[in-house]
């Protein structure tokens, strides 16, 4: 089958990860309802540009964001290269369909003292739980925010990827892409704490009572149960913590291009969304920069 051919590629041709396929065979499987149930067709190869349409349009109407349409769009989009480029297609039924636009959407980072509110209560969170777990939990809230890595990244992180002596954790990324990112005395302090907690002998640092390697959904909504507790913020998710982590940096002086190596990230263009200026840096430029800011400022002194 085809689509399996497509999938075989991905995996041992382009190294991509077994989640990342996981969400191409989603998405192909999806078009693939879609074209059966509406279109009679049972065959995705043989589907027409006008059925693709269809099935964006279908996808709009039923409010799936943009962002999450243009990753359907492109898993489809791929798929048919492919075939096109195994012989298997003579005409891309994709050409001229374009990504929808993406609505302009503001993170806006926590706030250091945010940060700091819940290190502090940590103490008061879980008090049910066993010691192994409570250090655990806060560990992969420090991890998060002190490294920058990606949720998968931390799951998967291995005792023997972290180098105590020289203190740098070594991360797989993306399409198997390795990094290494620095990690603080304070940290490692912590990781030593935790590892003699984990009774287990598990590879992966982080495990759960039965020594099993921890699932995405509790990271998740660990993290998400924390935040709760000191920010209002609608988004509250490891995500958030790495494009805190990016915006920290930022904001004390790092350059972009080494925030971009400790993301893993292939080009500046994905670092730069972690630019933006927050109210008081645009205050504190205004007063230092404006006639009316100097003005302002003489007068209140």
């Amino acid at each position: 089958m085809l689509k399996n051919k497509f999938l075989d590629y991905l995996l041992l041709e382009k190294n991509y990860s077994l989640l990342t396929i996981q969400c191409y065979k989603k998405d192909l499987e999806e078009l693939e309802f879609f074209l059966l149930q509406t279109e009679d067709v049972s065959d995705i190869e043989k589907s027409t540009n006008r059925q693709l349409r269809n099935f964006i349009i279908h996808l709009s109407q039923k409010k799936i964001s943009e962002k999450t349409i243009n990753r359907k769009i492109s898993s489809i989009r791929s798929f048919f290269k492919f075939l096109l480029k195994t012989s298997s297609l003579e005409v891309n039924p994709t050409l001229n369909i374009k990504n929808l636009k993406l609505r302009k959407q503001v993170l806006v980072p926590y706030s250091e003292d945010e940060i700091k509110a819940l290190e502090n209560t940590f103490i008061d969170i879980d008090q049910t739980l066993s010691e192994f777990e409570k250090t655990r939990n806060q560990l992969i809230f420090e991890i998060f925010y002190q490294t920058g890595i990606r949720r998968m990244e931390l799951i998967n992180l291995k005792i023997s990827e972290i180098d105590f002596y020289e203190c740098t954790i070594r991360i797989i990324g993306k399409r198997n892409k390795e990094r290494q990112i620095p990690i603080t005395k304070n940290l490692k302090e912590k990781l030593n704490q935790y590892i003699s907690l984990k009774e287990d002998n598990h590879e992966y640092l982080f495990t759960n009572n039965k020594g099993e390697i921890l699932k995405e959904k509790f990271v998740y909504n660990l993290i998400n149960k924390y935040l709760s507790k000191v920010t209002s913020k609608q988004k509250k998710s490891p995500h958030m913590l790495r494009h805190t982590f990016a915006s920290h940096l930022l904001h004390n002086g790092a350059e972009l291009n080494s925030i971009k190596e400790i993301l893993g990230h292939s080009s500046l263009a994905a670092t730069q969304i972690y630019t933006h200026s927050n109210i008081d840096d645009l205050k504190k430029i205004f007063n230092q920069s404006h006639p009316y800011g100097h003005k302002k400022e003489e007068n209140e002194n």
